[in-house]
């Protein structure tokens, strides 16, 4: 039973009576059921799995992190896209020419009891911009290239020079990615690699909340908080144990008999069933900036005729996957208006399941019966396989045979960077809320790891760059509504339904936070 597993998990040096006073008691320590857990401990690292976002959330700090807010209804926290606050930074200042921003760090240790200085941010950084892969494009998202646009003043002053007037910068400095390195531990264990990538792999070398006190892959995580930590108020919780269940019948039991405090990624179903049971606490938040969709391969034939791609957008059986898949737990984006209602993102395509004019498109193109492959992530298998049963038994009638390629969870993004896939379900989640921000990473000529469509177009390219340095409200506006249009013309990707991240919690457990990256941030919680 889950609960001798838990008083095994406790070292035995704290079994001693002696001991137990200094022991966290099962009050503060939460115990979170997953059904994976991270595979690396740096998520800026090429291939990390989702829930390394978790371990650089709560075992570093940043510069600045997004104003909290409440969710409706009193259930937890969400955040503010334009607004900020300071972590690691005490304060700081926008030059009058708006080019640069100065920051003062507050008084701070890492873990290791080194004091955190400028140097270390400036490393960090460094490191953010030039190690490659998603963490280098993030930066890039908000016009933070370079090494030579961090510069250390003094041990606790830190300037980012601008390199143009981009309303992403300071946000994207609040996402997970710039997170603030221990440098002078990272350099003296990197064996010759400038950015330490395999000691960072398996070592936290951070100042953040929480320490990493065993990390099991596959099995659990043991996260203990850091007494030290200045960037926020001390956590209630003393230790966090995230354990890795595979089954979502055995997380969902552990939850109702009150053996397990909380738990994410369960199916839609469980979800569903629990919200309407009363007994825990179910919280669900549309992910902003975020959509499950069937991307198209707009770079290899077939799928470069723009009519397959239509055709294939009339034939997706919307609502069936909404219900059979989804169970309801979502923002339904089909079916809207032939141009874009207003600047809002995600919002409705103009198409809906209609199979005659599915038929008309493929006549009209001339295209035979054919097959390919649709790719969907074994991690996300609860909704992605249903999902994409659906969309083969529907695109059968139009002569198209789909085989299914399940992906193991740790190889999907790395499937993705291929660009080689006809076909991918995937679940898209943008960490600032801007409609240009979404179209930067899914539809622009820079070919990021998430235009999972290999979409180039020149002229979506130049409408995304203007929006997202347009010198007023009515050009931005301009440049927004050209690249919609766009999109629902061209048809990259079929857009399913904005999701929702559900989390289940006993009622016992307080102080809920949701993040962009769509991970547990165990500083905010605690059990009553």
């Amino acid at each position: 039973m889950l609960r001798r597993t838990f008083l095994a998990s406790v070292p035995a040096t704290l079994a001693a009576p002696a001991a137990w006073a200094q022991a966290p008691s099962r009050a503060e320590t939460l115990l979170l059921v997953q059904e994976y857990g991270p595979n690396s401990l740096d998520m800026q690292g090429i291939g990390s799995s989702q829930p390394v976002n978790g371990v650089a959330l709560n075992c570093y700090d940043r510069l600045l992190r997004f104003k909290r807010i409440p969710l409706p209804g009193g259930v937890g926290e969400t955040y503010q896209i334009d607004a900020l606050e300071p972590e690691l930074a005490e304060s700081w200042q926008i030059a009058s020419d708006g080019m640069s921003c100065t920051f003062k760090l507050r008084e701070a240790t890492f873990h290791g009891g080194r004091p955190v200085t400028a140097a270390d941010v400036k490393w960090s950084l460094d490191r953010a911009v030039s190690i490659g892969g998603f963490a280098t494009t993030q930066m890039a998202a908000g016009s933070l290239t370079k090494p030579e646009q961090f510069v250390a003043l003094d041990d606790r002053t830190f300037r980012i020079d601008f390199a143009r007037r981009d309303k992403l910068t300071l946000p994207d400095m609040a996402v997970t990615i710039p997170f603030i390195f221990d440098s002078e531990t990272a350099k003296a264990n990197a064996g010759g690699d400038p950015w330490a990538k395999e000691y960072l792999k398996n070592n936290v070398a951070g100042g953040g909340a929480w320490r990493v006190e065993s990390w099991k892959p596959g099995t659990e995580t043991i996260y203990t908080r850091f007494d030290q930590w200045k960037s926020g108020p001390l956590p209630k919780l003393r230790r966090v144990i995230a354990r890795d269940i595979p089954s979502p019948s055995t997380r969902r039991a552990l939850l109702e008999r009150g053996d397990a405090d909380i738990s994410y990624g369960l199916p839609p179903k469980d979800f569903k069933d629990l919200a309407e049971a009363g007994k825990l606490q179910v919280v669900g938040v549309p992910v902003p900036n975020a959509i499950w969709y069937v991307a198209l391969n707009t770079a290899l034939p077939p799928f470069n005729d723009v009519r397959l791609r239509q055709a294939v957008a009339w034939a997706i059986p919307y609502e069936k996957i909404m219900q059979a898949a989804l169970f309801g737990r979502g923002v339904p984006m089909w079916g809207g208006p032939a141009v874009p209602a207003g600047l809002s993102w995600p919002q409705p395509f103009p198409y809906s399941t209609d199979m005659e004019k599915a038929r008309a498109l493929m006549k009209d193109a001339g295209i035979a019966p054919f097959t390919t492959t649709l790719l969907f992530d074994a991690g996300s298998a609860t909704i992605a396989e249903p999902m994409s049963v659906l969309v083969k038994e529907a695109l059968a009638p139009l002569g198209i045979t789909v085989e299914l390629s399940k992906i193991p969870g740790a190889n999907f993004r790395g499937e993705l960077n291929k660009k080689t896939a006809p076909m991918v379900i995937n679940r898209f989640g943008g960490w600032l809320d801007w409609p240009d921000y979404f179209f930067f990473w899914n539809y622009h000529g820079n070919n990021s790891i998430f235009n999972v469509s290999s979409y180039q177009n020149k002229k979506m390219d130049a409408l995304i760059d203007g929006a997202r340095f347009a010198p007023d409200r009515e050009a931005y506006a301009k440049a927004v509504r050209g690249f919609m249009e766009m999109a629902f013309r061209e048809l990259p990707a079929i857009p399913i339904c904005q999701p929702l991240h559900d989390v289940a919690m006993q009622k016992t457990v307080t102080g809920y936070q949701f993040w962009p990256c769509r991970e547990p941030d165990f500083r905010q919680l605690a059990k009553v």
